[in-house]
């Protein structure tokens, strides 16, 4: 297949190119800068403002796979340009070119619309995808994990340190970012379910408390760290600073505090995908351990 890839850059979408080449497609990636010359890819260069690249990327293509968005912003403005008005782009362009495919990356977060200015904005992106009359397959991954990932790079950091400082109680989901890649490739096959959305994960029932999944990390970097649950108050306060302190840089951000308070990331059993289509095939321990030695291998740690 041809397969038209926003977000490719990226962390997951860097992983679904790397998984797309093996399975022998042909891709079409999205890119801000230059990129180096690799096989079986064809870099178009723009972002989703850019209508003549959209075009471009999607010209031919069987399937599309939109993994780019914003997932950390001061502004609901700025959540709705990069994650709405830029699925949008996206659906516009797909119609015009007559994909038969579109996989939307979500969140967990749309479930929860009313909690943050992401998951309300990863919510209406949602909506636009099913009114769009394409056929569709909508993915809300739960924490992501892997080679390469920022995100939780600064849990592995505080594990290293031997203090993890954590939300107060509650339960998530994750998922490492190769098996991420395999379900989204598996959506882009003809015989895949259609009009859905899916909530995969490592195959956890009922998903991990904060606690052993920070001490799951301990033990992927050879430590035991002393986990501290922080309440409520105090991560507000935190996140206050750091928008005084890195303002538009900030990585704590009140947003992203509404999201760490609420106490159920856990992904709906019903919604998983069926054992035909995919597995997932990592296990936590396997994939913090593998995660922990490329951080090192990166001179990350």
């Amino acid at each position: 297949m041809i397969v038209a890839i926003t977000g490719g850059t990226g962390f997951v979408g860097s992983h679904l190119i790397d998984a797309a080449i093996a399975e022998g497609h042909d891709i079409r990636a999205l890119t801000r800068r230059d990129q180096p010359a690799r096989d079986q890819v064809e870099w178009v260069r723009g972002d989703l403002d850019d209508r003549s690249a959209i075009g471009r990327l999607v010209s031919g293509a069987d399937a599309v796979i939109h993994v780019a968005g914003v997932i950390n912003a001061t502004t609901a403005a700025d959540f709705e340009h990069g994650n709405v008005r830029g699925t949008l782009t996206m659906l516009s362009a797909a119609t015009a070119a007559g994909a038969r495919r579109f996989v939307h990356v979500s969140s967990l977060a749309a479930r929860e619309p009313d909690l943050s200015l992401y998951g309300n904005s990863k919510a209406k992106s949602e909506d636009l995808v099913k009114e769009s009359g394409l056929d569709w397959a909508i993915v809300r991954p739960p924490a992501v994990y892997g080679p390469g990932d920022r995100e939780t790079l600064e849990l592995f950091k505080m594990a290293d340190l031997g203090l993890m400082l954590m939300p107060p109680q509650g339960r998530v989901s994750i998922i490492h970012v190769r098996d991420l890649a395999q379900l989204l490739l598996a959506l882009t096959d003809d015989r895949a379910p259609k009009k859905l959305i899916f909530e995969p994960d490592d195959g956890q029932p009922a998903g991990r408390s904060h606690g052993d999944f920070m001490r799951a990390i301990g033990r992927a970097m050879g430590t035991a760290p002393k986990v501290v649950p922080l309440p409520g108050p105090l991560l507000r306060a935190a996140a206050r600073v750091d928008m005084l302190v890195r303002r538009d840089r900030a990585k704590l951000t009140p947003d992203r505090v509404a999201y760490f308070l609420h106490r159920d990331w856990v992904v709906d059993p019903s919604r998983r995908p069926p054992a035909s289509l995919w597995q997932p095939a990592i296990s936590a321990d396997r994939g913090l351990a593998e995660t922990a030695d490329w951080y090192r291998d990166q001179n990350w740690l």
